[in-house]
């Protein structure tokens, strides 16, 4: 099952809109480089996990 990670579930200063779909291990790793360049965090362990726990299984449309 692919993974989502959109940042417009957490609030942030800069109103980010970014979604991030695909196999776990992708969307961890993209998100938390997104996390550091954009949102200014600290890439670590902890900052992994706590996307990690974030994410939601893609939705697919009934039609596909």
């Amino acid at each position: 099952m692919r993974k989502v990670a959109d940042c417009r579930d957490h609030p942030s200063v800069s109103g980010c809109t970014l979604t991030i779909a695909g196999e776990e291990e992708e969307v961890v790793r993209a998100a938390s480089e997104h996390a550091v360049s954009v949102h200014e965090h600290t890439d670590s362990l902890e900052l992994r996990q706590m996307i990690r726990e974030s994410l939601k299984n893609e939705e697919v449309p009934q039609h596909a």
